[in-house]
């Protein structure tokens, strides 16, 4: 029997609640960019404005909010590099969930004040400081490009919580998600599929006007006064190790990664991609653009 099963086994008798992952997608299905859940929100309670959550062992993490192809893998892996950053692979923690199988438990868990969302809030938590506490490092850094469409939740789960924005030229993550599987993904279908992670990033990073934004474009072209700028932001030294963080990776970690495979594999950061001419740019992308300053 497998460990989840064991879990679930003892869950069950001992509370009434078992532990799952959503659904993956069919079998033989072509990747696409992952899309808001859809089933409806959990319902939880907030902490007081400007109080840390008293449940959480997870203290100040920090998630990039970025869309699909914008280059946070590599800088995922730049600031893993940094002494203090656990930077582990994407988590998906939206994508668990937290089930009461019976009556009894619901009513067990609503007398301790526990929605179906606060559940799942010390769930992601416990994942979280696990992972952070094995890797003996100070602070947990977490990218799963999905985080930017629960943006909100994030912050109210961890209020400490600290929020990078990671741009890149919206034609440029259009053109990216389309060579990535060019077939089955045409020029204009990828545009449409980015244009919802472009407007949930800048609809976050306009609610957050504490949080840092980075440009793909300025670390490719001078990784070291971006990554400066970005420790001093988290308050951690600047560490050199961060422009040679491919030097530990393995190969299962440049797989599938496009316009940073090389990048990765190198362990030093390569320029991009030219920027698209202003007539290359697709209406749909055009606003965007000019919100971000991509103006030329």
């Amino acid at each position: 029997m497998s460990l989840a099963r064991h879990l679930n086994r003892a869950l069950t008798a001992t509370t009434g609640l078992q532990v799952r992952r959503a659904p993956a997608a069919a079998k033989g299905r072509t990747a696409a960019a992952p899309k808001p859940a859809e089933r409806p929100a959990a319902p939880y309670r907030c902490p007081p404005a400007g109080e840390p959550a008293p449940d959480r062992l997870l203290r100040r993490p920090v998630f990039i909010i970025s869309s699909i192809r914008s280059g946070s893998t590599l800088l995922r892996m730049m600031m893993g590099a940094h002494p203090r950053l656990h930077a582990p692979h994407e988590l998906h923690l939206g994508r668990l969930e937290v089930v009461c199988t019976n009556w009894f438990s619901q009513r067990a868990m609503g007398a301790l004040g526990l929605e179906r969302g606060d559940l799942e809030h010390l769930l992601w938590d416990r994942v979280m400081h696990r992972e952070l506490t094995r890797s003996g490092k100070d602070f947990v850094v977490e990218k799963t490009p999905a985080n930017v469409y629960m943006y909100q939740r994030l912050k109210d789960c961890w209020p400490d919580a600290r929020f990078v924005f990671l741009l890149r030229h919206p034609e440029s993550i259009a053109r990216s998600w389309h060579e990535s599987d060019p077939v089955k993904r045409p020029y204009d279908k990828a545009v449409g599929d980015v244009l919802p992670y472009l407007k949930a990033v800048e609809e976050a990073r306009t609610a957050d006007t504490d949080g840092f934004t980075v440009r793909y474009e300025d670390i490719t072209d001078d990784p070291e006064r971006e990554m400066r700028r970005l420790c001093a932001f988290l308050g951690v030294d600047y560490a050199p190790a961060m422009l040679n963080y491919g030097k530990k990776s393995g190969p299962d970690l440049v797989r599938g990664l496009g316009d940073w495979r090389e990048n990765i594999r190198t362990g030093t950061v390569q320029p991009g991609r030219a920027l698209p001419a202003p007539d290359a740019i697709p209406e749909p992308l055009r606003a965007v653009c000019a919100t971000w300053g991509y103006t030329s």
